[in-house]
């Protein structure tokens, strides 16, 4: 592990660019459904769990528009209470989108959530 040692008698100053966190963006990714208006986020992780939730959202009916370090989500145009199995089963956290399709919507229908068996191994075992 290295380490810095800093002998006084100096300030020590500078900057440092902290990324985004993926177990924050999503939940606020899913959270962007449920005002029905322009949402900006900035210092998103370009990851493929984001990339996926983002494609979710257009599939829905959302407006993404993506300018260097900021996404912008417009919602008020979501025209779709499905999201799609084969983008449902990309990630386990897809399941967080149904949770404000309902709160907005009071209805949503999708599919198990991607990424984790156990459903299907705890279904099968017990025969």
């Amino acid at each position: 592990m290295s380490c810095y040692i800093i002998k006084g008698g100096k300030k020590l100053e500078g900057e440092v660019s902290v990324s985004g966190s993926k177990n924050a963006s999503l939940p606020i990714l899913a959270a962007c459904i449920l005002n029905g208006k322009v949402n900006k986020l900035y210092n998103v992780p370009n990851i493929s769990d984001v990339q996926t939730t983002l494609e979710i959202l257009k599939t829905l009916g959302c407006n993404i528009k993506k300018d260097k370090n900021r996404i912008t989500i417009d919602s008020s145009s979501i025209n779709k209470k499905e999201i799609p199995d084969n983008l449902m089963r990309k990630l386990r956290s897809s399941v967080i989108l149904s949770g404000a399709m309902i709160a907005r919507f009071k209805e949503v229908t999708f599919t198990y959530p991607g990424g984790c068996d156990i459903w299907w191994i705890h279904r099968t075992s017990s025969r």
